[in-house]
């Protein structure tokens, strides 16, 4: 599985994004994974859509690609803050790391703080 950060989700959408082609190529490099985004990231990836009146399309196409949303739980609070709190990222990112973590998953970002991060977490990154 790989857990996708919102620079990864907006610019697979984004054509004239600055990351657009590392991140179709990293998709293309890993057909037959399950993709997947956090609730929180999902929510992140749709801000800008939805003060336009796209969110629903932007979603749409999320799905179209297979990506499937990871919810997130009281239960998760605690892991969250004590990720944030040993890596520094903040709470966005931090719930990357712990969506990758709690999954046994892959993390794709075009963010090298975050990159870093999940790192020296132990977590493996494809990076965009």
């Amino acid at each position: 599985m790989i857990v996708l950060d919102a620079s990864v989700a907006i610019a697979l959408l984004d054509r004239a994004d600055a990351h657009h082609e590392a991140s179709v190529t990293l998709l293309r490099d890993h057909l037959g994974d399950r993709l997947a985004i956090s609730t929180l990231t999902l929510a992140e990836v749709l801000v800008r859509p939805a003060r336009v009146g796209d969110a629903d399309r932007v979603e749409s196409g999320l799905r179209a690609l297979g990506v499937s949303t990871l919810p997130l739980a009281a239960h998760d609070a605690l892991a969250l803050a004590r990720t944030r709190a040993a890596t520094g990222l903040r709470m966005p990112d931090a719930v990357v790391v712990h969506t990758a973590q709690a999954a046994d998953a892959a993390i794709a970002t075009a963010d090298r703080t975050l990159a870093d991060a999940a790192r020296r977490r132990g977590l493996a990154v494809l990076e965009a």
